[in-house]
């Protein structure tokens, strides 16, 4: 797009440094999940009560972001975000007592809402300077920061660096880095919406995304959570290879995430989300009928190219709301979307526990199924993109 003006280029530039935040500072504190662990002598049942706080943060903000971006900029929110964010996971490494980890987890769980989202409307707005896709790109680089968070975590725990080192020198240069780039973020003012409760329904369309939503997001985190006990207790590999299923999915998750912006500005989103979802249907169904090595990988990388750009085309969409602020929009899909991401994990134990495994993921592809039906009933007007001028 040679004809943009420069500052639609440094704005996107900008946007996408966030993501790259974003997803560098999450995957930071991932890696260093075990370490923290045991720094707290704490146990499975006292981890698995301290990292639902994050979800609980994040899930009781959610109303009160998209108020707040509705009422302001964007970019201003996402500074606040980033800078809030960046403190807890500083914190985070400093935390010397249960009560004291999950206090920061859930504000951990809150900054990161308020960062993603004031992100994506961030995102949304630089899209409408261009006539062409650009959203999916943007996950892109969410997803190759996710890569490099880890393995600098994986240096960091080779080389017995502690954690409150790592995490808060992480913390800095991001901080460092968000507001060396604020000043050339798309600074735009929220348009006036009537006052409404904090909590509304949304309209059909944003009805149809945030089912949408759901469901990618379910199948997402269903990989995060399942995809290598499946290839240990499914497949029956070893523990070494166990991985191999995630990276197959998180490989082509970011690859198909670079190359989605390509595919919907030729087909448009109605076509896209409907093979996406049948992608994940196959992927799903195919590591469950042919239970082996080879056919599970290639049915997880199928999975990642299904699930990878669903989800920031559906934030797009709603950003292009006619009943909403994109802020609102954005929130109103999330909140939904979220649900899905945690609590269809938790089932699929459920199901493997009174059956096995294979049929928790028989049962889960038909989420794919709500992602074609839901799409197939979107209006053609999705495909369109509109451009300020």
């Amino acid at each position: 797009m040679s004809n943009l003006p420069k500052s639609s280029k440094t704005s996107r530039i900008a946007a996408a440094i966030f993501f790259f935040i974003s997803g560098f500072g999450y995957t930071t504190w991932a890696s260093r999940i075990p370490s923290i662990q045991r720094d707290l002598h704490l146990n499975e049942a006292q981890l698995g009560i301290a990292l639902f706080a994050l979800p609980v943060g994040l899930m009781a903000t959610m109303p009160l972001t998209g108020k707040l971006l509705s009422r302001f900029s964007s970019s201003a929110i996402m500074l606040f975000g980033a800078v809030s964010y960046n403190l807890c996971l500083g914190l985070l490494g400093y935390a010397t007592q249960f009560w004291q980890f999950l206090l920061i987890l859930f504000f951990f769980g809150s900054s990161r809402n308020l960062f993603n989202l004031s992100t994506n409307t961030e995102a949304v707005g630089v899209q409408t300077l261009y006539s062409k896709s650009i959203m999916t790109t943007f996950h892109g680089i969410w997803s190759m920061a996710g890569f490099g968070g880890a393995a600098l975590g994986y240096l960091m725990v080779a080389d017995h660096i502690k954690p409150a080192y790592h995490l808060l020198s992480v913390s800095i240069i991001l901080t460092v880095i968000a507001f060396c780039c604020s000043p050339f973020l798309l600074h735009q003012k929220p348009v006036p919406q009537p006052n409404k409760p904090i909590f509304s329904l949304p309209d059909k369309t944003l009805l149809k995304l945030s089912f949408i939503c759901f469901a990618s997001m379910a199948c997402e985190n269903i990989m995060y959570d399942w995809s290598g006990i499946y290839m240990d207790k499914a497949v029956h590999t070893s523990h070494a290879i166990a991985i191999t299923g995630f990276i197959a999915f998180m490989s082509t998750l970011t690859f198909a995430r670079f190359a989605g912006d390509k595919v919907v500005t030729r087909y448009g989103v109605k076509m896209l989300m409907q093979y996406s979802g049948m992608l994940i249907i196959s992927g799903f169904m195919l590591s469950v009928i042919f239970p082996y090595l080879v056919t599970a990988i290639l049915g997880f990388a199928m999975v990642g190219i299904g699930t990878s750009c669903i989800v920031p085309l559906v934030y797009r969409e709603a950003g292009k709301s006619k009943t909403m602020s994109n802020g609102l929009g954005i929130a109103a899909v999330s909140t939904v979307g979220y649900l899905g991401f945690l609590i269809v994990p938790p089932l699929v134990g459920f199901v493997a526990q009174a059956s096995n495994l294979r049929w928790s993921f028989a049962i889960i592809s038909t989420l794919g199924l709500v992602i074609v039906w839901m799409s197939s009933k979107l209006n053609n007007s999705t495909n369109e993109i509109t451009v300020i001028q």
